[in-house]
């Protein structure tokens, strides 16, 4: 999976924020000045070859609809961010978050707290 752009993560978020859509129908998310018809047409096509969106056909326009769960991009996100300024070390991305006072002793404390509940 291939991380979004900043204009295809924005389509993207409108579909898992409302689900299946017709393009004319994400138009009318954005604000002034607008995007043109096919600007969006071209960028929600290409979130569909790269496996993001599926669509249905009605007559001669398609809805479409997000196949990849928000949850599933932030998964693999995480995981890239990891693995490429962090040596695949999660224990190297909390520790960075803890030397940068990022996360507190209090949040640290509260994550462990949420895996050793997880393991049980």
């Amino acid at each position: 999976m291939k991380n979004l752009s900043p204009k295809e993560e924005v389509i993207m978020n409108l579909f898992w924020e409302h689900g299946p859509l017709f393009v004319k129908e994400l138009l009318a998310f954005y604000d002034e000045p607008k995007p043109h018809f096919n600007t969006v047409s071209t960028f929600v096509r290409q979130l569909e070859e790269q496996g993001f969106v599926g669509h249905r056909a009605y007559g001669t326009t398609y809805q479409y609809y997000p196949i990849i769960s928000r949850d599933e991009y932030h998964k693999h996100t995480v995981r890239g961010v990891i693995n490429k300024y962090f040596n695949n070390s999660y224990l190297g991305f909390v520790s960075s978050l803890v030397k940068e006072e990022e996360i507190s002793l209090d949040e640290l404390k509260e994550l462990i707290r949420q895996v050793e509940e997880n393991k049980k």
